[in-house]
């Protein structure tokens, strides 16, 4: 990791600019596969399959009897982790559904907004290196909660056509049968547009690579509605002498194992504490199966030297981190300081991988600083909210005289019109 001290606030913008992967071509070679499963549908998604996952499928769609097949595969224990998460999960996002009142805003004007769910939802799920089945009880979940009536689920298979036994049983334990052997931006694009297969969906979800992640940032200019913007996982860290060097740099290296062009950032008043993070980082890098993935992710990672943690909550704000640690002591005492982070983890036991798996928060959260403008996956995610207003007479008669200045000065005299005709009718029966 690069190592600063610190830096003057000019430098910043460079600082927070995120790692760029050589992406030459990737919209024009995205743009083409959805192209070609807009127009090819099934046929399209052969040839992609066949070309990025090396298998020829005829069906898309899983079996009830593969997805039997794989909850006995699930050992017991991973059950009853996956069990325990999904409650917990599940108690934090219903928790997202408050009632909406009844506003009188003027006596007989009475406005209200009703809840209504998303009808039909996509989720993508990774599958490459790694089954993130704790993906499907972050989408999943909230979108049961809603009440969507619809949820796909979209998964790449491996080269013998099977889907990872953990993805099926977390899928059909929320209820979700309706799954898919489809991955890659093809995925994205079947639930976007439509296939013979795969009816068309209402809203897309889920992570994935620089293919779906750009994948799905063309759709959504298509006028296709997705989650948010998320690439590459990050973490920032803010550790002061209170801090566990060893708990630091395991946080560290969790997030550099996702992938190589993933990005740790640690921010410290401590000098100490970056020598100690340093050697402790070296150690457990050597343990990891995964350790060229998170060598590379380091990297492109750096470590920030500052005079006091609240310019490090400065730093920490201009950079938007998708996860932000606040490894420090009292750390509740910053929590109104913080501006732009994606999902916060307060004192020294809160690792990250709690909220990635199993506290009840959601782990599908903006990366690449849109965390300045986006909040993470919710229940309210799977929701629109339509607004309702009931006028009476007495409601029209003490806003009409309101309604009809505006619309004539803005010249809109039929919409002054449909007051004052009915300012008249109610005059006239009285």
């Amino acid at each position: 990791m690069k190592r600063w001290y610190n830096p003057p606030r000019p430098m910043w913008g460079a600082l927070v600019k995120r790692p760029v992967i050589d992406t030459q071509n990737l919209d024009e070679k995205v743009m083409q596969i959805l192209e070609d499963v807009k127009k090819q549908g099934d046929r399209a998604l052969q040839h992609y399959t066949l070309k990025f996952d090396h298998i020829h499928l005829e069906q898309f769609r899983i079996s009830h009897k593969e997805i039997e097949d794989a909850q006995k595969m699930v050992p017991n224990g991973l059950k009853a982790a996956i069990d325990t998460a999904a409650a917990n999960i599940k108690k934090f996002h219903s928790s997202q559904l408050p009632a909406d009142p009844v506003i009188e805003t003027m006596k007989g004007v009475n406005c209200w907004r009703q809840k209504v769910a998303i009808e039909q939802v996509g989720l993508y799920i990774p599958g490459g290196s790694a089954p993130l089945f704790s993906s499907i009880l972050m989408l999943g979940i909230p979108a049961v909660i809603a009440g969507c009536s619809r949820i796909v689920l979209c998964t790449p298979c491996s080269a013998d056509g099977t889907v990872h036994p953990a993805i099926l049983y977390t899928a059909s334990h929320l209820g979700i049968y309706e799954i898919y052997k489809v991955g890659g931006a093809q995925a994205i694009a079947a639930m976007a547009y439509g296939t013979e297969s795969i009816l068309k969906v209402d809203k897309v979800f889920g992570p994935g690579n620089q293919y779906v992640t750009k994948a799905k940032e063309l759709i959504q200019k298509a006028g296709i509605p997705i989650d948010l913007p998320a690439g590459p996982s990050e973490v920032l860290v803010i550790a002061d002498s209170y801090a566990d060097a060893d708990f630091i740099a395991a946080d560290l290296l969790s997030q550099a194992e996702h992938g190589a062009d993933s990005q740790v950032v640690l921010l410290t008043d401590t000098e100490e504490m970056l020598n100690s993070i340093d050697e402790s980082l070296k150690k457990q890098l050597q343990k990891l199966p995964r350790a060229s993935i998170a060598a590379r992710a380091l990297k492109n990672s750096f470590s920030v030297y500052f005079s006091s943690i609240e310019e490090c909550i400065e730093f920490s704000n201009a950079y938007a981190p998708e996860h932000l640690i606040m490894a420090v002591e009292d750390a509740q005492q910053y929590c109104s300081q913080i501006l732009h982070a994606g999902s916060v983890f307060l004192g020294r036991y809160s690792c990250e991988s709690a909220g990635d798996y199993a506290s009840g928060t959601n782990h599908t959260l903006p990366t690449n600083g849109y965390a300045r403008s986006y909040s993470g996956v919710s229940t309210e995610s799977y929701i629109k909210r339509i607004s309702f207003q009931e006028i009476t007479e007495e409601g029209l008669l003490n806003i009409g005289n309101t309604i009809e200045l505006m619309a004539e000065a803005e010249a809109l005299d039929a919409h002054k019109n449909a007051v004052s005709i009915r300012l008249k009718k109610i005059k006239n029966e009285e």
